[in-house]
């Protein structure tokens, strides 16, 4: 489904040179353009949907704040500069600093120049771009906090129990935090680099590792980035189980997320309770699909195999058996007051911050933002089933528990569905070895996923770029922590549940 294009996008876009991108337009542009392309970031007319490098490139991808229109512009940066993003919308100054570690590609008046992934143990700097002798460990300068009585707090990389890694440096006066800066960039694993010159196959079992709890989303956010790309037709009935997965694992992480927000408030029955209905989630996808995590099930071209009358009835009895146990736990959370304590009006996201980093999943729409890319930017077979986008206005812990609530309700109604409407036929096509570009914008469990894919004329890729929806919910971490204990961090922290790995690459 291509959208009509806002005058102004399309106006942009039919100034520059055309790319052969599918199914957004992709205009090569000048300098000018892309100043006011940043300006139109700047003024709020326009969102960042992503922002990656190449050699001698630098990608935006945008919308208009109604996402009629989602298009890629590139500047060539011949010099290895370009005008910041950053500069003038601060949702690109993390990935902008990525991109400068991975490919060399200098930001001009950048407002952040520290590194982002190079922790300065990499053998090699710029590893993507002109690759030079890496310099050794340096000091990273935590930004300065001034007050009096101020205190720092370090936490992480290392964490109790079974956590990613990353570091969180507090400044407190007392108890209560002054600021909140992240430093990640322990997990990365030279995703985009292990990209380049994989066969479909391998790309997308590279995608389905990006995060590992968001593994059917970005395998299909990939997938359909290459059927773009190729121009090629999978059957109706592979597109009605991708979803099928989509909701499982979606049913399965927000299941076990209420969970362990009531166990970070102290109230682990609920952690229990949780535990369970998620474990049966996933044991009720492994009958389905052969791998509790579906992982590598969704592939270029439909899904690796279908599912059998037996994994039907498995997936049939675990609805049931959440709508019989799901509603007294939710009686449970909002009958204890000592847990509504610590949830209500603990942490809030500013709307406004919200809105200006086009945040999803549950922490954008806790805040009032409705974007799902299932509703959006419809994609099959969601173009044809019936559900709703639950939205609150809070923007606090309990309102992203509420959001999630809600959708495990929404999403036992889509398996409903999915399930009573499942077409016969073929779960899978080869694609043709060709050359392409294809982009994806898929909505995962904590938000939309982007997959940016270009295929050599041989059909491996030549590049590929998954941004991570996190990319713009931990920045907004930072913001809602602000003016809380630090002792409500844990449960701020989980009521966001971002990707170390999915932002680490």
């Amino acid at each position: 489904m291509s959208p009509v294009p806002t005058p102004d996008m399309a106006a942009m876009v039919a100034a520059g040179s055309p790319a052969a991108l599918r199914p957004w337009p992709r205009a090569v542009v000048d300098e000018l353009a892309w100043k006011e392309a940043l300006g139109q970031l700047r003024r709020g007319a326009w969102s960042l949907v992503g922002f990656w490098g190449d050699s001698e490139e630098a990608h935006i991808a945008v919308t208009d704040t109604a996402w009629a229109e989602v298009a890629v512009f590139t500047l060539d940066c011949p010099n290895g500069r370009y005008p910041s993003v950053g500069a003038a919308h601060p949702p690109a100054i993390r990935l902008e600093r990525a991109v400068r570690d991975l490919w060399g590609l200098e930001p001009v008046g950048a407002p952040d120049p520290r590194p982002w992934l190079d922790h300065g143990r990499w053998s090699k700097v710029r590893p993507l771009g002109e690759a030079g002798e890496g310099v050794g460990l340096v000091t990273y300068p935590f930004l300065p906090v001034e007050g009096q009585g101020l205190h720092q707090i370090p936490v992480g990389p290392v964490h109790a129990g079974v956590i990613e890694p990353g570091h969180f440096r507090f400044t407190a006066s007392g108890e209560t935090v002054v600021r909140l800066e992240e430093r990640l960039g322990y997990a990365h694993r030279g995703l985009e680099g292990r990209m380049i010159g994989a066969d479909l196959a391998h790309g997308c079992r590279l995608a389905g590792r990006a995060s590992g709890d968001s593994t059917v989303a970005y395998a299909l956010a990939f997938a359909r980035a290459v059927e773009w790309a190729t121009g090629a037709e999978i059957p109706i009935r592979a597109h009605w189980l991708r979803a099928l997965m989509a909701e499982l694992e979606r049913l399965a992480n927000h299941l076990g997320d209420i969970g362990a927000v009531c166990n970070d408030a102290a109230f682990s029955l609920m952690h229990a309770h949780c535990g369970m209905l998620r474990e049966q989630v996933l044991r009720a996808a492994s009958a389905a699909f052969g791998h509790r995590l579906m992982m590598d099930q969704v592939t270029p071209g439909g899904v690796a195999a279908d599912i059998t009358a037996e994994g039907i009835s498995a997936v049939r009895a675990l609805t049931q058996a959440v709508r019989t146990r799901f509603p007294t736990l939710v009686r449970l959370y909002d009958d204890t007051a000592s847990l509504q304590d610590r949830t209500v009006g603990t942490g809030v996201a500013p709307a406004a911050l919200v809105h200006s980093y086009a945040a999803g999943g549950f922490v954008g729409r806790a805040s009032g933002r409705a974007f799902d890319a299932r509703r959006a930017l419809p994609y099959p077979p969601y173009d044809q089933l019936d559900f709703e986008v639950p939205v609150r206005g809070e923007g606090d812990v309990n309102a992203r528990v509420w959001i999630r609530i809600d959708e495990v309700e929404q999403s036992l109604r889509l398996i409903d569905q999915i399930l009573a409407a499942l077409p016969t036929g073929a779960v899978r096509v080869d694609l043709p070895a060709r050359s392409g570009e294809g982009i994806a914008l898929v909505e995962g469990f904590r938000g939309d996923i982007l997959a940016w894919v270009r295929l050599q004329h041989d059909g491996r890729v030549a590049r590929c770029c998954l941004r991570d929806p996190s990319w713009f919910q931990w920045p907004l971490l930072e913001a809602c922590i602000e003016g809380n204990i630090v002792a409500d961090f844990p449960l701020c922290n989980k009521s966001f549940n971002c990707s170390y790995a999915g932002v680490d690459l």
